[in-house]
């Protein structure tokens, strides 16, 4: 943050996100303490002021100085406020919902969070990297400026190194795949994944250069205006080649934005379901579609917390695994429990929050530790991507892994033995 505040603005928005489920949090919070013990960054840090009720703070003291007769006792709001809480609402909240979990009172504080970044973007404040990494999205198509000619470019390179046909900009197709900046860039051998699973499962599929970015940073910065160009283009590029169903790669934030609040951001019903990877591959299961080659290494799966805890998918990539997997070990706690890898919500983009990353994954590292697995498995890039800048970091030996990549590695054509790898 840097500049002068513009603390009425902010103080103004903050009033105004401050609607009647929000006011209710605020009143029903009874400071049990049960958020604190569920927030990776305040088991990280011990600093009380990374207790995720303490992020209820920004909202409350707006709520009362604005409010008669509360504002006649409550102090105002300040500058030095807004930056104490442009660090607790941006670098130290994923949005991983882990404190809602275990609240008595059900308070989403995700929510209040998503809110009050909103007011802080009107009032022209937030972190610089994040802020512009949405409007990169906006400006050039995705955060890490994957324009379409570069996404063009690095399709062609794909099919040739891989030898694996990736459909796009295709007239018609019943599945539209989205990929992630940070899969094309970092990992791009998820992409070539995912078009082996789809050309496996027989669909009609492309990508498109109209609408592939899945990411949606302006959601995760608090831009209104992003977040709706985002949902827009996925939402047009469906619709130019017919497709009903949208195909989410392994982005955990990707998945919760387009499936459960893009309609609300475009303010109609969107016209396709919306599938988690991991959801497709457990669809292709059942139906019989998907037929592996047993893996005997001994693996255990992080849940990335938008596709399982606030997502609704977290049995599917463990109905991938069963089976297929011989040797799988759940960490504890696991599941919707399980804890954050420490880079989502945006925290991923914000450079100086680096330190605190790290420092959560200790956490991590030592989930795996206990259950003596090589490898750690995920369905997420942000978390992949988190997870390595730590493993680095700390020089931790620990396997790092994505599930539709060893799942494609692991893929049964006709005349293949069922041999285990």
């Amino acid at each position: 943050m840097s500049g002068k505040v513009d603390v009425g603005a902010a103080t103004r928005t903050f009033l105004a996100h401050t609607e009647e489920h929000l006011v209710s949090y605020l009143e029903a919070c009874v400071h049990c303490g049960n958020c604190a013990d569920a927030c990776h960054f305040y088991q990280a840090s011990g600093d009380p002021r990374h207790t995720p009720a303490y992020k209820l703070f920004p909202i409350a003291k707006a709520y009362r100085r604005q409010k008669f007769p509360l504002s006649l006792f409550a102090p105002g709001v300040t500058e030095r406020d807004f930056k104490e809480w442009e660090e607790l609402l941006f670098d130290t909240c994923t949005l991983c919902g882990r404190c809602t979990t275990v609240c008595p009172m059900g308070i989403d504080i995700a929510s209040i969070v998503r809110g009050a970044r909103q007011a802080f973007i009107k009032a022209g404040l937030g972190p610089e990297d994040l802020l512009q990494a949405a409007d990169n999205s906006r400006d050039h198509g995705s955060p890490l400026g994957v324009t379409a000619e570069k996404l063009r470019d690095r399709i062609e390179w794909l099919e040739d190194e891989h030898e694996v046909p990736i459909a796009l900009d295709k007239d018609k197709a019943d599945i539209l795949l989205t990929v992630s900046s940070v899969e094309a860039m970092k990992y791009p051998d998820s992409i070539v994944a995912m078009a082996k699973l789809l050309n496996h499962a027989g669909v009609n599929w492309t990508l498109s250069t109209k609408g592939y970015e899945a990411t949606n940073f302006g959601y995760l910065a608090g831009k209104e205006d992003v977040a709706r160009t985002m949902v827009q283009r996925i939402t047009e590029a469906a619709a130019a080649v017919g497709a009903k169903t949208v195909v989410i790669p392994e982005c955990g934030h990707a998945y919760g934005v387009l499936r459960w609040s893009a309609a609300n951001i475009l303010g109609r019903p969107l016209p396709y379901t919306v599938v988690h990877i991991s959801e497709f591959m457990a669809q292709l299961k059942r139906d019989g579609k998907l037929k592996l080659r047993p893996m005997d290494a001994s693996i255990t799966y992080h849940d990335p917390c938008q596709v399982s805890r606030r997502g609704g998918a977290t049995e599917d990539a463990r109905f991938v695994l069963q089976d297929f997997a011989k040797d799988f070990r759940e960490m504890t706690p696991t599941g919707n429990l399980n804890w954050c890898c420490g880079g989502g919500g945006g925290v991923q983009a914000i450079a100086r929050a680096a330190d605190l990353r790290h420092k959560v994954f200790k956490i991590k590292m030592d989930q795996v530790e206990k259950t003596g697995a090589q490898t750690m498995v995920s369905a997420c890039s942000n978390c992949r991507l988190t997870m390595d800048e730590s493993k680095a970091h700390w020089k931790w030996e620990g396997g790092l892994a994505s599930l539709v990549e060893i799942v494609a590695d692991h893929l049964i054509e006709d005349g293949q033995s069922r041999t285990p790898a």
